[in-house]
């Protein structure tokens, strides 16, 4: 994302516990996410190493790995559908807005489509990143790209 000027939450991976506190240079508060878990499972949010610590036991339970993001709890979390042809034609089917802001796992949150509280600009410099990150990953069909916001700042965190 880097090459297209489009920031992503700063994240490490980790297969041991020490691994995941080496990777909180990026700062408190952090997210930690078991590895090949569905709905969240071993996940949760660290203010310190002893928090950090407790969520590895927990998450290296049930997976052997986990990634640890520097946290963006709070902010809005906006989501588009972008369709990509062969010939480099994009449209926008939707854009979609979780009703509660962020949390662990997106699976568990409202998601009301279109967006409610995105202004014209917000809405729009949105809907150019999503296009510029299908474009640039050369997805073609139905592509989804995860953002999340908060004032001016945006980060992507996934795209399918």
């Amino acid at each position: 994302m880097e090459e297209i000027g489009e920031k992503c939450a700063e994240s490490h991976t980790a297969t041991t516990p020490d691994e995941a506190v080496a990777a909180v240079a990026i700062g408190y508060p952090v997210i930690v996410r078991a590895a090949y878990a569905l709905g969240g499972l071993g996940s949760g949010f660290a203010q310190n190493e002893a928090q950090l610590r407790a969520l590895c036991s927990k998450a290296f339970a049930t997976s052997p790995q986990v990634l640890v993001e520097k946290s963006m709890k709070g902010w809005k979390e906006i989501e588009y559908e972008v369709v990509r042809d062969c010939r480099d034609n994009c449209i926008t089917v939707c854009n979609m807005e979780n009703f509660d802001p962020l949390g662990i796992h997106t699976g568990d949150s409202i998601v009301v489509a279109p967006s409610q509280t995105l202004d014209d600009s917000d809405y729009n410099m949105l809907r150019t990143t999503a296009i510029n990150v299908i474009r640039h990953l050369a997805s073609l069909a139905s592509a989804t790209s995860s953002m999340h916001s908060t004032l001016s700042r945006r980060n992507i965190v996934s795209s399918r």
